[in-house]
């Protein structure tokens, strides 16, 4: 397992990031006096709205890479492909959360913000594959 180090650092970074992002959206709505729950209306220009959101994003993207991230150790993926495909969609998340939480043009759907979590999903296809395969060898 100890050739997986790299991996699960960046699986752990991911994870902290996602807990990291629920701390601040929480407390930024507890200082705006904001209910918990979604941030109505929808509205990129609102640093309130782009903070629940990145975080959401973030939540929604986890599950997904983590478990075949997990699966892709058990059934003997190649620690560096594995360590490769996370750190990328580390750096993916941690570009999209940047140019999301800055707003403007970028942050908007159809943008830049788009091509990011794009980025993410399709790094997160490239190891179900790599998993699945590995599985089947």
């Amino acid at each position: 397992m100890e050739a997986y180090n790299l991996g699960i650092i960046g699986i752990l970074a991911l994870c902290l990031l996602s807990v990291l992002l629920a701390v601040y959206s929480g407390s930024s709505k507890g200082r705006a006096g904001a209910l918990s729950g979604p941030i109505v209306p929808a509205d990129d220009d609102n640093l309130l709205y782009r903070i629940d959101r990145v975080h959401m994003n973030s939540v929604e993207a986890l599950a997904p890479f983590v478990v075949p991230a997990m699966l892709a150790m058990l059934v003997g993926v190649e620690p560096t492909t594995l360590a490769a495909l996370v750190w990328l969609h580390l750096a993916i998340r941690l570009v999209h959360l940047e140019i999301y939480l800055r707003g403007g043009d970028a942050a908007k759907g159809g943008s830049v913000r788009t091509v990011l979590y794009v980025s993410g999903a399709l790094v997160t296809l490239v190891l179900v594959i790599a998993t699945g395969w590995a599985a089947m060898r």
